[in-house]
């Protein structure tokens, strides 16, 4: 609090204004104020368009949005004035800017977010529904929640990305699901209409639009609980099965923005867990063979997560550099050379798991639980398989998993 107080007594130089499709008459007065004392306007040409009264001079927000950054930074110290749709800080332009600033640099004005908006016009409680910001990330991130009876309200590019959503939610069973496309909503050009996933037939959508998703269908649901199905995960063969990866996540006891180094990550399945677990988790999955890596990539795609981060390298000698991690899984590439590595570069407090199959990479773990303590378990399953005309147990190759905090 000591550090930040002397910056708070400064004026802010910077207003960001969330701006509806209704311009300057769903502006408060401390906006308009803002605006009438701006020496700078900064914004998208949309945005501009939809405020024709400004005075002083306007700069419209380039394309991509990250190449406007420094030109707006360039001004600081000016009175600027930067322009965003509705609310800046839900999948809105706020955050990109103010982490740059510090905390007295800058004074923010939302207005209703286009969700808030959509709700109110479908009579959906929004606490209950799944927002997602999808006009620049892939519509894959829809996967994790269709199920029946989910509720999603998604922003969308434009009238392509809506028919290519409409044919995505077909492919995956679940046509069935009721479309509401609403345009532009909050101003003169609102307009609303619906239609299944499967009938979708107009194509004059017009941005800003968004799309109120009412699921149903027959189509496969992403469970819940670690351990998904092995068949949800291409892979090769090199994959952590379905009870042993239930057990791992256990283990690794992933919580809310946490980084894992899924070391060996073979079909990714472990770190795709782990990010399915909190929409603020992260991983790094660090893979030696390319076309493992390509997988990987290609699952973390398909479910939903496409922000693991997927490194090829050697366990040992190409783990990154920084963040480092909060908890680290080591399926493949055992080594004492790695553990060593590990030891030395991770700070206090990190979690480490490790699976073994091998009798040398068990007689490894054993020594290091020797030396260092933490937890040893040995996993033995059996799956029921005909024997003659009845049926026995057939053992699977056991897992010894080594749990450790650094």
């Amino acid at each position: 609090m000591t550090d930040m107080a002397p910056r708070l007594r400064h004026r802010p130089w910077l207003t960001i204004i969330g701006i509806g499709e209704d311009g300057a008459d769903g502006l408060g007065a401390a906006a308009r104020a803002a605006l009438a004392q701006a020496e700078l306007v900064m914004g998208p040409v949309r945005h501009l368009s939809l405020l024709p009264a400004i005075t002083c001079p306007t700069i419209e927000w380039p394309e991509p949005f990250a190449d406007g950054l420094p030109h707006l930074i360039e001004h600081r110290g000016r009175r600027v004035v930067m322009l965003a749709s509705g609310d800046p800080f839900w999948f809105g332009a706020g955050t990109s800017v103010t982490r740059l600033l510090d905390p007295g640099e800058w004074v923010a004005h939302p207005a209703p977010s286009t969700f808030t908006l959509a709700a109110a016009r479908l009579g959906w409680p929004l606490q209950d529904v799944i927002c997602l910001g999808l006009h620049a990330a892939p519509l894959k991130r829809l996967r994790p929640h269709l199920a029946p009876q989910q509720r999603v309200i998604a922003l969308l590019r434009d009238g392509e990305a809506v028919v290519a959503l409409a044919d995505y939610l077909t492919e995956q069973g679940f046509g069935p699901s009721v479309l509401h496309v609403m345009e532009a909503l909050g101003g003169p050009r609102e307009r609303i209409r619906r239609a299944t996933a499967e009938a979708l037939s107009f194509t004059d959508i017009a941005h800003p639009v968004a799309i109120g998703i009412d699921c149903a269908g027959h189509g496969a649901s992403l469970p819940l609980a670690s351990g998904r199905p092995d068949d949800w995960f291409a892979s090769d063969g090199q994959i952590t099965k379905r009870p042993v990866r239930a057990l791992t996540l256990s283990a690794l006891a992933p919580r809310p923005g946490e980084l894992l180094w899924d070391i060996g990550a073979g079909s990714g399945s472990i770190g795709i867990e782990w990010l399915l677990a909190h929409p603020a988790n992260r991983a790094c999955a660090i893979e030696a063979d390319p076309v493992r890596a390509a997988r990987v990539r290609a699952n973390a795609l398909a479910l939903g997560v496409d922000r693991l981060e997927v490194v090829i390298g050697i366990a040992a000698d190409d783990l990154p550099e920084a963040p480092l991690p909060d908890a680290v899984f080591i399926g493949g590439g055992l080594s004492d050379a790695l553990l060593e590595t590990l030891w030395v570069r991770l700070p206090a407090g990190t979690r480490l798991v490790a699976n073994a199959v091998t009798l040398e990479s068990e007689a490894l773990l054993a020594r290091w639980y020797g030396q260092k303590g933490g937890s040893l378990l040995r996993i033995e399953l059996a799956d029921a398989a005909p024997l003659g005309n009845r049926h026995g147990w057939c053992a699977r190759y056991p897992v010894v998993q080594w749990s450790v905090m650094l």
